[in-house]
């Protein structure tokens, strides 16, 4: 059935109308992942800074449950000797990252798929396993799947600052602690640059010194150093691993956060190309009904002229 002009042209500025919209949302994404990047060029250099000195720390067998002699927390409630107990895993739990929205092309799905992945690789199902979700996309797909969802966290900001991921941090510990699971991995999506990501998976907790060390590339840093630690071991590890516990959830929240916006920027300068191609086939569909009631009408007049003659 042909469609009239009419028609033709009420979807030609339909479209229209979506493609100014997806246009200006690709504009607000590539501003938010601009302002991202200068902030987490900063940051880098911070986690960097945090992860050699633990390493190096690792290295001098200061980091091990016998070498911190109390388990009084600091004032933000994390314990260094709970960061760094060791014990039977009998549940694991998955920091899962996502976004609270979509338009986001393929992002959310990945991390999904992927933390699915490789917790069917480790043989983990939703007897052994704890969620925690950072993001509405997660949260709401983990319960409609019926896992344990024991933490949920939703409205992390555009470029997240840091006082959110350490309550974020402090729950996290505070449940392994109370023994809601005995291992932690982080999962996101890590950003490679403007056009793809990567999934990452990483062990937050317990802290393991050897984990650290075999992930060191630098060949300066094995060596088996030693150190005197003033005031004491106690002390220096309760200040270093609760910062380290929140520079890699900050940071990973960071990443996933990049990569959020590098996808959404992409999925809507794609929507917008798709648009201007449907907008040009729409307007040569356009023409050639225009045309085609142009040759009726002009048929018409000469059919009624030769009637006349």
């Amino acid at each position: 059935m042909a469609i009239s002009e009419q028609d033709v042209k009420r979807r030609i500025d339909s479209t229209r109308k979506t493609s100014q919209i997806t246009t200006a949302m690709q504009m607000v994404s590539t501003a938010k992942l601009n302002q991202i990047q200068k902030h987490t060029v900063g940051y880098q250099v911070y986690a960097k800074k945090v992860e050699s000195i633990v390493a190096h720390l690792a290295m001098s067998h200061l980091m091990s449950e016998g070498s911190v002699g109390g388990s009084d927390s600091d004032q933000s409630g994390i314990s260094a000797i709970d960061l760094l107990r060791q014990r039977p895993v009998k549940k694991v739990g998955y920091l899962v990252i996502t976004s609270d929205r979509g338009l986001v092309g393929s992002y959310n799905s990945n991390v999904i798929k992927k933390t699915n992945d490789f917790m069917a690789k480790n043989n983990h199902d939703k007897d052994d396993s704890v969620i925690l979700a950072v993001g509405g996309t997660g949260a709401d797909f983990y319960k409609n799947l019926g896992m344990n969802v024991a933490y949920e966290y939703r409205g992390v900001s555009d470029v997240p600052t840091f006082n959110e991921v350490r309550e974020i941090v402090k729950t996290v510990t505070t449940m392994y602690a109370n023994d809601t699971f005995d291992e932690l991995y982080v999962c996101y999506n890590h950003f490679v640059n403007r056009l793809s990501n990567s999934f990452e998976s990483v062990k937050m907790l317990p802290i393991g010194g050897d984990d650290l060390v075999e992930n060191k590339q630098d060949d300066a840093m094995k060596f088996g150093a030693e150190y005197d630690a003033e005031p004491s071991p106690e002390i220096l590890l309760q200040d270093i691993l609760p910062q380290y516990a929140e520079s890699l959830v900050y940071g990973a929240i960071l990443d996933a956060k990049t990569a959020e916006h590098a996808s959404s920027s992409t999925a809507m300068k794609t929507a917008s190309d798709n648009a201007s191609d449907l907008i040009a086939n729409l307007e040569l569909q356009y023409n050639r009904a225009r045309q085609s009631a142009i040759t009726t009408e002009i048929t018409e007049i000469t059919g009624g002229m030769a009637a006349l003659e």
